[in-house]
């Protein structure tokens, strides 16, 4: 399916420009990055744009750095590029095992982290590993800069904490202090270029204190704050995991749709939470995965 709406297009080569012309579109302007998202929209006429602000030559946006005990991704970097930085895998497993699981290399190999979070979809595949990590989204305008918890980015599915004349020029991640462990589980229903049926990602800190996140089960990726908090303090056992599993249900409000019922999800993030935690859990303690 072509293209059939006119458009200007523009490719800045400084944020400063970009920023600029998203300004003098008055609101008019989509921005391109990866563009496995907003090309589907413009075939299907979701978007009507008079100008299409082409971001990818800007430098400062493919960047993968830690500057003073944070990690910053810029709003280009692929999920290739974070599957093939050591620095992320060693560092920051959760988005390594995330960032494997979206779509097929072909769809890694263009797509962004930034792009993932800002069309906002339930099944977001990064929205758990951001979650669990607290991070920050970096937005911009012509006026100045402000930072958005992740945990107030996603409002409703496809809509964001964004404004119309700004632009997310990155994720900031602070570099967790304590020792800690860390994994994502996801169900699909084939290998390759398939949604999240369910999502499930999953923080451990040597001191029994836990971090949990979920997607594709609500209509926003989200925190899970009473599970967290009838886990914190706890060294996990059995009879933990299953009353936690009880907990689980109060968390989350997963729908039937073409991918998955309702009910399969529920029964299958029970399995992947027991897993996960069991995993997390061995991570921390030096041994194999569970």
């Amino acid at each position: 399916m072509p293209v059939i709406q006119g458009f200007e297009y523009f490719k800045p080569k400084t944020l400063n420009e970009a920023l600029h012309l998203l300004s003098n579109n008055r609101g008019q302007a989509s921005i391109l990055a990866g563009g496995t998202d907003i090309v589907v929209q413009f075939k299907e006429d979701l978007i009507t744009s008079k100008a299409l602000i082409d971001i990818k030559g800007i430098t400062e946006l493919s960047k993968i750095e830690i500057k003073e005990d944070k990690l910053f991704i810029g709003a280009c970097v692929t999920f290739t590029d974070l599957i093939e930085s050591e620095l992320i895998k060693n560092k920051f497993p959760i988005i390594w095992e995330a960032s494997k699981t979206v779509g097929s290399v072909g769809i890694r190999n263009r797509a962004t982290m930034v792009g993932n979070i800002c069309s906002a979809v339930p099944s977001a595949d990064s929205a758990p590993a951001l979650l669990v990590y607290e991070a920050l989204v970096i937005l911009k305008n012509k006026d100045g800069e402000r930072l958005v918890p992740i945990s107030d980015w996603f409002i409703a599915p496809k809509k964001t904490g964004i404004q119309k004349d700004e632009i997310v020029v990155g994720i900031l991640i602070h570099i967790p202090k304590k020792k800690y462990a860390c994994c994502y589980e996801k169900l699909s229903r084939y290998e390759g270029e398939d949604l999240a049926q369910a999502g499930i990602g999953i923080l451990a800190f040597e001191d029994h204190y836990y971090r949990i996140a979920f997607c594709a089960v609500g209509p926003i990726p989200t925190r899970a704050p009473k599970l967290e908090q009838f886990l914190n303090g706890k060294k996990i056992t059995s009879p933990i995991i299953e009353e936690a599993k009880k907990i689980l249900l109060e968390e989350i409000t997963p729908i039937t749709d073409i991918r998955s019922s309702r009910k399969y999800r529920i029964h299958m993030v029970k399995l992947m939470f027991e897993r996960g935690l069991k995993k997390v859990i061995s991570r921390l303690e030096g041994g194999k995965d569970a």
